[in-house]
């Protein structure tokens, strides 16, 4: 599948004329899994926000998503960056008007890769090799280090956006996934790169996890000795945690009732 579909009306009755497995299906946004060729793919497919959800977000001090172009671009700079994640293999934008653009982005499938979600699920009842926990720290660690680097913050950073790659804990491989809401800036905000790390800290409550896998987490995060992590980053790590809490609680509310 060519990486450019094209950006006139033929490249959308193609990709609106696909069937497949629907994933998520929105007023302004379907992702749908559908297979060519014996290949699985993803097609992620916008039809335009509307101006009220433009200007909810303009309100907000928002720059609001308007098409999958905002994806495409993540996708690229995270793998220029040497971040693993989802490959490009088709993408259109029709329409200058942005509350009403028609864009699609199509990825390839990432088979057999479960996600961490998926894979610690159960690690409060049966405990993980202690090696290859301490290995998926690290790596989950470099991922986000990286990222940030890029200049890239996800702002849906859960465990459920990381694949493992043919779900190997031994030398794992992760791929990040869903970059939708993702923002590109020359460096990422303090408060951005806290919503991120605070995310990724509340979906993995369910894990038991010591004070050793944090400090090893923070460690191969800030590229610090852990002395000097606390000395220079202890307020903002109490931050995190606490607003990382936060989330937690709100999830448990919203799914508990």
């Amino acid at each position: 599948m060519a990486p450019e579909l094209g950006c006139d009306e033929s490249a959308f009755s193609f990709v609106e004329g696909l069937s497949g497995e629907v994933y998520r299906a929105m007023p302004d946004r379907t992702t749908l899994r559908f297979e060519r060729a014996g290949k699985g793919y993803f097609l992620k497919f916008h039809r335009g926000v509307g101006w009220p959800e433009i200007l909810k977000n303009l309100l907000a001090f928002r720059l609001p998503i308007l098409s999958a172009e905002n994806e495409r671009a993540a996708i690229a700079l995270l793998a220029e960056r040497g971040v693993d994640t989802m490959v490009a293999a088709g993408f259109g934008k029709v329409g200058c008007n942005p509350a009403t653009m028609r864009s699609f982005l199509i990825t390839e499938e990432i088979a057999s890769a479960p996600s961490l979600e998926d894979v610690t699920a159960n690690w409060s009842e049966e405990s993980p090799d202690i090696a290859d926990k301490r290995t998926l720290i690290r790596e989950v660690a470099r991922v986000a280090r990286q990222m940030h680097e890029a200049g890239v913050n996800h702002r849906d950073f859960y465990l459920c956006h990381f694949l493992l790659r043919e779900g190997r804990l031994r030398k794992p491989r992760l791929a990040l996934i869903d970059l939708h809401r993702a923002q590109i800036r020359q460096s990422v905000p303090v408060r951005w790169r806290r919503k991120d790390l605070a995310a990724l800290y509340s979906s993995a409550a369910h894990i038991p996890l010591t004070h050793r896998d944090f400090f090893r987490f923070i460690v191969e995060y800030y590229q610090l000795p852990l002395r000097e992590v606390l000395r220079a980053e202890g307020d903002e790590l109490g931050r995190i945690r606490q607003e990382g809490d936060k989330l937690r609680a709100k999830f448990l509310r919203k799914y508990s009732t």
